[in-house]
């Protein structure tokens, strides 16, 4: 009988092979440099090459899945706000607690083709710069924040002109499916990237690197309860009226089932039974929840911050103002437009580093540990997903009672 592993226990073996490799090929990082870091150049070179079609896509996507929130009217617009203040605050939580500790991050020497230069530039020349002048451009010089303002135009003129631009919609999400297909072909080479870009990177730092990668999960996961301690827990206390307890009780089902399946869209079933039991009625607990499985991703955003700070710190970046604000809005636009597909994650993460100026070789860092963190943010988008039904019973009892 042939026993099948997952990408993501591939991913992990590589790992470990990785460290093996690269403590006996510390004496010989030439061969190491001539020979196995260069196939992990193009499994990142494919990750780069994908960014720019899957992100916009990705949000275009989004965009047109929430055709049916002008129909419902409060309810969406409502669970839409809930969602983006979660989420800003997750992303501020994923920069300010590691930036607080991050004298106890390592420093990893992660070997680059070029040293990254960040031109200094202020808020305004940012804040212009967002915006396109030309449509080629953005896509060829991969200015990602520009491709996002292009897809959100896109995505909502689609919208707006109604069974007219359903032609388009067919484009759109037929080009979204061949791109997801593309990314999974791409995260098939993950283990042997992993591999080649590791090696390197324990053969020049020695076993030592070993804890950094426990240092990083630490972060991870402090946040995650971190911010599942005060925002979910405020939020069905003072807002939905339920007893935190009581919640993360009837939730529990769920939340373990995510984190064992590392899938919200997967756990949507448990998630919407374990709601009804707080009192989400099944139409509204359907519709708040699988909007929040698309686009509700806490866990994709702090882990975005912990990791961007993370790696920079590793790299002796000391990051400045205008970096972080690079960071927070690059990562939450990201985390809203993470696809439900393995290595999406991965992807983005690029997309963040980059918009920072912070080394896209780090992503192999994080590639390492991925599937382990992924547990934690799979839980924590089901917890904020099901805290925001709660809240939006709430509301919407309270408007029939008026």
């Amino acid at each position: 009988m042939k026993i099948k592993f997952s990408v993501n226990s591939q991913i992990m073996l590589a790992l470990v092979l990785a460290v093996v490799a690269g403590y006996f090929l510390q004496d010989h990082t030439t061969f190491v440099e001539s020979y196995i870091r260069p196939l992990g150049i193009i499994f990142l070179n494919l990750l780069k090459f994908i960014v720019v079609p899957l992100v916009f896509l990705s949000i275009a996507v989004g965009i047109l899945s929430m055709e049916d929130v002008r129909k419902v009217g409060k309810l969406g617009l409502c669970s839409l706000l809930y969602f983006m203040i979660t989420t800003v605050l997750a992303v501020t939580l994923g920069l300010f607690i590691p930036t607080l500790t991050k004298e106890w991050f390592p420093h990893i020497d992660i070997p680059a083709d070029a040293p990254t230069v960040v031109p200094h530039i202020t808020f305004r020349d940012q804040l212009i710069g967002i915006f396109p002048h030309n449509i080629i451009e953005p896509i060829l010089n991969n200015q990602m924040m520009q491709v996002i303002v292009i897809a959100v135009f896109f995505g909502v003129a689609i919208v707006h002109v109604g069974e007219k631009g359903k032609a388009a919609r067919e484009v759109i999400l037929s080009f979204n499916e061949v791109v997801a297909r593309i990314l999974s072909y791409i995260m098939t080479l993950a283990p042997i990237g992993v591999f080649c870009m590791l090696t390197p990177v324990v053969a020049v730092n020695g076993p030592r690197v070993l804890g950094s990668y426990a240092v990083l999960i630490g972060a991870d996961f402090f946040c995650f309860f971190l911010h599942a301690l005060i925002v979910y827990t405020a939020a069905v206390h003072f807002l939905g009226k339920c007893s935190p307890f009581r919640f993360f009780q009837k939730m529990s089902p769920a939340l373990l089932f995510g984190f064992s399946s590392d899938s919200s869209v997967a756990t949507l079933p448990y998630t919407i039974e374990c709601a009804e039991k707080l009192g989400v009625k099944r139409d509204l607990g359907s519709f708040v929840l699988s909007l929040g499985a698309t686009i509700n991703m806490d866990g994709v955003a702090i882990y975005l911050g912990v990791t961007s700070v993370f790696i920079a710190t590793c790299c002796g970046i000391d990051l400045t103002i205008q970096q972080y604000l690079a960071l927070a809005l690059s990562a939450t636009v990201a985390s809203v437009g993470t696809p439900g597909i393995p290595g999406g994650s991965l992807a983005l993460m690029a997309m963040v580093f980059a918009s920072a100026g912070i080394p896209v070789e780090g992503v192999a860092i994080a590639a390492g540990i991925d599937r382990l963190v992924d547990m934690g943010r799979t839980t924590m988008s089901i917890a904020g997903d099901a805290s925001c039904a709660v809240v939006m019973q709430r509301l919407m009892n309270n408007n029939k009672d008026q």
